[in-house]
């Protein structure tokens, strides 16, 4: 496909066709998820209707349902596939590594470990679990980031030093879970499955404006990222404070990461997936398009959760790590021939 170049003045930029197209497709894609998840349950919303509420009309009971009820959860699942998605994709960009993920390296991990940890000492709340959430994976990214540290961070030290961390973590956490009493244990098992049942607008609400920060402080030091591909080497020829802009763009991926913990507890595999996915669509690494992949994946993954066992919804984080779980071994068995 021929690309476009835009100008505007003395600027211009080179707006890949495929990338547009895309990236269209995927926004379709993510519309038409939403609207089956808004409109469907014990109540279900006809298509003209939906349309109505959405226009600011129609029935009393659709509009609430739709609006109240069911779209706080729809939205969320959206914009939490794009966070996992992003963070996914800073750090396989930074280890250039497919298993480069958050999910693998430990740091959901470690922001596990903080949320139980807050629980253990009493602390009840978004504002309480999310603060736990991000000391803990901001504390395992400080630890891993030391210990794979010689002379400069490398991929794939980074990686298996961050596996090592992630195994002594979930220990921590099984035993955290097996020696705390039965409520604490409960409330762990539940958080720790990964869910969005039960999310309305004041609970949604701190966790789009937290990914909304990230997501903001990732786009204006994403360029960096670009420059970090090409190898530490030539970005640092380039000007860049190479290990000061790793440290920044980790700490956005773990804050992003670690939002989406503190509100629906670990949902593994789509920051592995979504960037390789969305690399395969459109042949590069772009932050976009991982994005949508990420909140198309999550948005039908909690649609699945809901409804794809009629009358006993599951937590989304069980049919990301059924499906994830199929992705991991085909990567696995690729990455190893």
């Amino acid at each position: 496909m021929t690309d476009l170049a835009l100008r505007l003045g003395p600027a211009s930029v080179l707006v890949r066709t495929r990338v547009l197209v895309v990236c269209g497709i995927l926004l379709l894609a993510c519309l038409v998820v939403t609207g089956v998840a808004v409109s469907l349950g014990s109540y279900v919303v006809p298509v003209g209707e939906l349309v109505q509420v959405l226009l600011g009309g129609g029935p009393e009971q659709a509009a609430t349902v739709v609006l109240t009820w069911r779209a706080p959860r729809a939205v969320l699942a959206l914009a939490f596939g794009a966070a996992l998605a992003l963070s996914g994709a800073v750090f396989q960009s930074l280890t250039r590594n497919p298993l480069g993920s958050p999910d693998i390296i430990g740091f959901s991990t470690g922001a596990l470990t903080g949320v139980f940890a807050v629980i253990l000492l009493g602390g009840t709340g978004y504002a309480t679990t999310a603060v736990g959430a991000f000391v803990g994976g901001l504390a395992t990214t400080l630890v891993i980031y030391l210990l794979a540290w010689r002379r400069g961070v490398q991929g794939f030290r980074l990686i298996i030093v961050g596996i090592a961390v992630s195994a002594l973590l979930t220990s921590v956490n099984s035993a955290i879970t097996v020696k705390a009493s039965l409520d604490i244990a409960l409330r762990a098992a539940v958080w720790g499955a990964g869910s969005l049942n039960g999310v309305r607008w004041p609970q949604a609400t701190p966790g789009l404006i937290g990914v909304a920060l990230f997501v903001g402080l990732l786009v204006l030091t994403g360029s960096r990222l670009k420059q970090l591909e090409l190898g530490d080497d030539t970005a640092a020829m380039l000007g860049h404070r190479v290990e000061l802009d790793k440290l920044v763009l980790i700490v956005c991926a773990v804050g992003l990461i670690a939002v989406v913990t503190a509100l629906s507890g670990p949902i593994s595999f789509v920051a592995l997936a979504a960037p390789q996915i969305a690399k395969r669509l459109v042949g590069t690494s772009s932050l976009l398009t991982s994005a949508l992949v990420g909140a198309l994946l999550l948005g039908a993954a909690d649609v699945l959760a809901q409804f794809a066992i009629p009358g006993r919804p599951v937590p989304v984080g069980a049919v990301t790590v059924t499906l994830g779980g199929l992705y991991l071994v085909w990567l696995l068995a690729r990455e190893t021939r």
